[in-house]
């Protein structure tokens, strides 16, 4: 199930809720279930590091727990920025989620090097900010990624797999967003079309940056230690 609660918790206006009103979303469940009794049944949304937004998804997992639904985790959706979300936040939701009995993933982690044209607030895609397009101020970066916004990633990312390998028990996976190099991104053409983003461990030309770097170092500071 995806994106189907509002920012303040509550349900999204949908054909489906309209019908059904918020048992469709049991329904769903339940039907998946019934069709594959192995597949693993995921709520997934994006800014459930919000606390409204959080204590939405808190209800309606308990909620299904209550019918007898399977439910076995969230997915916590990452379009962050350099700035925030902050690393309280997220781990907060971590282990609001993981106190209900199932696991997170986070499902779309990306992290936009470029400034946005609005206070981080969701990832509505049907938002436009044509206006933006074209503008330098916007699009700083269109050849590469300087050396001290580079380290800024980098620190970034270092401190976001810090808190997964700090929760590494209730985290199910990590998924990146969008391709495995800059070039792929969604983040190019969105939320303004035509820029040049930096968002993910590889550059466009597949090198791995200093973020990857970070990340896999980080890797092999939690590897088990041999007698």
């Amino acid at each position: 199930m995806n994106e189907a609660l509002n920012e303040d918790g509550s349900f999204r206006t949908s054909n489906f809720y309209e019908v059904m009103g918020d048992n469709f979303i049991a329904l769903a469940f339940k039907l998946a279930a019934e069709a594959d009794p192995n597949a693993k049944l995921v709520y997934n949304d994006y800014n459930l590091w919000k606390p409204e937004k959080r204590a939405g998804v808190v209800r309606l997992v308990k909620s299904l727990q209550e019918k007898g639904v399977k439910i076995d985790g969230v997915g916590m959706q990452a379009h962050w920025s350099l700035e925030g979300p902050s690393i309280e936040d997220i781990e907060n939701s971590i282990l609001a989620y993981a106190a209900l009995g199932v696991k997170v993933s986070f499902t779309e982690l990306d992290v936009t090097a470029l400034p946005n044209p609005w206070d981080l607030d969701g990832a509505a895609v049907e938002q436009s900010y044509e206006q933006y397009e074209g503008d330098p101020k916007m699009n700083p970066y269109p050849e590469k990624l300087p050396e001290a916004a580079a380290m800024q990633l980098a620190n970034r990312y270092e401190t976001i797999f810090k808190l997964f390998l700090k929760h590494k028990d209730k985290i199910d996976r990590v998924t990146f967003w969008g391709g495995v190099n800059d070039g792929q991104s969604w983040l190019n053409y969105w939320p303004i079309n035509g820029r040049t983003n930096h968002p993910l461990l590889f550059d466009r030309d597949f090198n791995p940056k200093k973020a990857y770097e970070r990340v896999m170092a980080l890797k092999s500071d939690n590897q088990p230690k041999q007698n």
